[in-house]
């Protein structure tokens, strides 16, 4: 037990600062002006109102690139809205779905 509580402290010695995600709200800027903070931070929180219903507020984690999502994920276009157009192309991260190697496709639940 000692053994995994030295361990502990040792990770968390060598452990940096987290930094903070900014959050925005993007119908409040130009679609140029959200590309260019995503770029410029890497990841952004954009927020935005629901065209289907304007009382929710909808919002996801957008970024540069693929290679700022998570194990697992991957990069895909998607489309916020924005001060000056509805549909301001963006990337956000997205599972990747596999399919299993060896299904069995007569066995129910795989």
């Amino acid at each position: 037990m000692l053994r995994y509580a030295a361990l502990v402290l040792g990770m968390l010695a060598f452990t940096g600062q987290a930094e903070a995600i900014s959050r925005y709200n993007s119908t409040a800027m130009s679609c140029s002006s959200v590309q260019a903070r995503i770029a410029r931070e890497g990841a952004a929180i954009m927020r935005y109102r629901s065209q289907r219903n304007p009382s929710l507020t909808l919002y996801d984690r957008y970024v540069a690139n693929e290679y700022l999502c998570p194990a697992g994920h991957i990069a895909v276009r998607a489309h916020i809205p924005t001060a000056d157009t509805p549909s301001c192309p963006v990337l956000r991260c997205k599972p990747e779905i596999r399919e299993r190697l060896f299904r069995r496709p007569w066995v129910f639940g795989n």
